[in-house]
């Protein structure tokens, strides 16, 4: 094997490796808001229950009309569970891999200005945009 083909041999692992990672990523957060990690005050977990999220998704989202905030908090929770499902399963990776970077971006973005930079890089929110928009641009 020449030096040249060991380059997508490893590309290839590095991103099978990417997508299941941001796959879980998506999904543990998923399975924090319907307390599958324990309940709030529980080390490492952001909410504990839906109701925590839904308060959560308010508090992001304050043009929003409070009505719609629960719809939203389902929108948003389908779509990481979708998205995150999809990249574990490699299912149209590249385009699941700009959803996933679209998302995460909004999603950053709206932390930034309701809550300051500091939380999304915290979160490493702006890393799993830019990590899913790589996993986008890679050509087979």
């Amino acid at each position: 094997m020449t030096k040249q083909d060991r380059g997508p041999r490893e590309l290839r692992w590095a991103v099978i490796f990417l997508r299941v990672a941001l796959g879980l990523g998506y999904l543990s957060a998923v399975a924090d808001r319907f307390g599958l990690w324990g309940p709030l005050g529980t080390a490492s977990v952001a909410w504990g229950n839906f109701h925590n999220f839904v308060a959560y998704t308010g508090k992001l989202n304050p043009w929003c009309p409070a009505a719609l905030v629960p719809t939203l908090s389902w929108i948003a929770t389908s779509a990481e569970t979708v998205i995150g499902m999809a990249l574990i399963s490699g299912f149209f990776r590249r385009i699941v891999g700009l959803l996933s970077g679209l998302m995460a971006l909004t999603f950053a973005m709206a932390m930034t200005v309701v809550l300051g930079v500091h939380e999304p890089l915290n979160y490493s929110v702006f890393v799993v945009a830019a990590a899913s928009f790589v996993l986008a641009a890679i050509r087979d």
